[in-house]
């Protein structure tokens, strides 16, 4: 392997400007538990000062011409106006010749006409987290406090967004309630002139952990499964099904992620999803405070890099600790992903899920595996036919 790989490619570091904090309780949610590491700090947001220091360093990082900065959380939207109006300011002055893009992913909630304006004027990018029609957004997606439903504000939201005329795509959780339901779910976005569409399945498992966290990191046995979490069954007949309705009429007109990402891996391509991509290990993650993590599904004690204010974001991210963390997924595909003949197409999908043993019983093997398999299986044909169009 060649060690450069992951790092040739557009480095990231996704931002937490209020660290897990948020004004809902998703029954779901893998980043909430994270403010327990925390826990002994009154104020979880970051500070204008760490704020220009991630700015400036990040812009120095960078080896490509344009830069994109990513806000997370827990709820973004926490954080004022104007602290994004003052990082955009900083976006210009260390920008130095190089174009800049934002994106923001938020519950949409907090959204309003002066929100919709402000991330219009400054063309952000805005993800929405929305779980399909109100049955199914329901179930898991509650408001902090009263427990109260959410979907009706996250539609309020959406049509503000419209509106004021704001680019935005879905980001939607597949989980133990929505999965056996695909048509259902997947036509919703389409009702509501979604055009843009990720996909997460949930696979969670609980644990007993020193530092309070309650969630298993990827990579290491054992555990208990969640009963919110997706089986392989489900996952794979949701993706097939999904597919069918998609590929009769909406090709070149609703985009979802995961068909695009196959289709890539299919021509060759590195895909737009690291989950699907060869290597990964180029995307990190940086806390209200300054702690930056491998990814940011590696938010554990084991996975910290350092801080901003001991060591530079390229110390970090092109650390050897990092380096090690972007050859796991290769270097530790069982044998069973080796001799799969998909193993192109899905590269032993994220190191988050990879967490049994093949039928050799070698460590690694993704649990969702089966229903990457049906999937894979189920989708060749058409990947095919697609791949002699767009190399004719």
């Amino acid at each position: 392997m060649n060690d450069n790989y992951a790092f040739s490619r557009p480095l990231y570091v996704m931002l937490k400007p209020a660290g897990a904090n948020c004004n809902l309780r998703c029954r779901y949610c893998y980043y909430l538990e994270k403010g327990k590491l925390y826990q002994q700090q009154e104020s979880h947001f970051m500070s204008d000062e760490l704020l220009e220091q991630f700015i400036r360093q990040y812009m120095e990082a960078q080896t490509m011409p344009e830069v994109l900065f990513t806000w997370h959380g827990g709820e973004p939207l926490l954080r004022p106006i104007s602290f994004y109006e003052r990082a955009l300011r900083l976006q210009r002055i260390y920008a130095r010749g190089r174009k800049v893009a934002n994106c923001i992913q938020t519950n949409g909630t907090l959204l309003n006409d002066e929100w919709c304006q402000f991330l219009h004027d400054n063309h952000f990018l805005v993800g929405i987290s929305i779980d399909g029609p109100e049955e199914f957004h329901d179930h898991y997606r509650h408001a902090a406090g009263n427990g109260g439903p959410t979907f009706r504000k996250v539609m309020k939201g959406i049509e503000l967004l419209n509106k004021h005329q704001v680019e935005w795509n879905a980001m939607a959780v597949v989980n133990n309630f929505n999965a056996d339901h695909p048509l259902e779910f997947y036509r919703f976005f389409k009702s509501i002139d979604c055009q843009f569409i990720q996909f997460t399945p949930i696979v969670e498992r609980t644990v007993e952990r020193k530092d309070l966290l309650t969630l298993a990191p990827g990579m290491s046995e054992g555990g208990t499964i969640t009963e919110l979490s997706v089986t392989p069954k489900q996952w794979g007949n949701f993706l097939c099904t999904l597919f069918d309705d998609w590929v009769k009429e909406d090709v070149g007109k609703v985009f979802v992620q995961i068909f695009d990402a196959t289709l890539a891996n299919w021509v060759g391509v590195t895909p737009g999803v690291c989950t699907l991509a060869r290597d990964c290990g180029h995307a990190g993650v940086m806390e209200y405070n300054g702690d930056v993590y491998s990814c940011d599904h590696f938010v554990y004690p084991e996975h910290r890099l350092g801080n901003l204010h001991e060591k530079t974001i390229t110390e970090m991210m092109y650390s050897e600790k990092q380096r090690q963390f972007a050859r796991i997924k290769r270097q530790m595909l069982p044998r069973q992903c080796r001799e799969c003949k998909f193993q192109f197409a899905c590269h032993g999908e994220c190191p988050k899920n990879r967490f049994l043993r093949d039928r050799y019983g070698e460590p690694g093997l993704n649990y969702l595996c089966e229903g990457y398999r049906q999937y894979f299986q189920h989708v060749a044909p058409f990947m095919e036919h697609m791949k002699r169009n767009i190399t004719l």
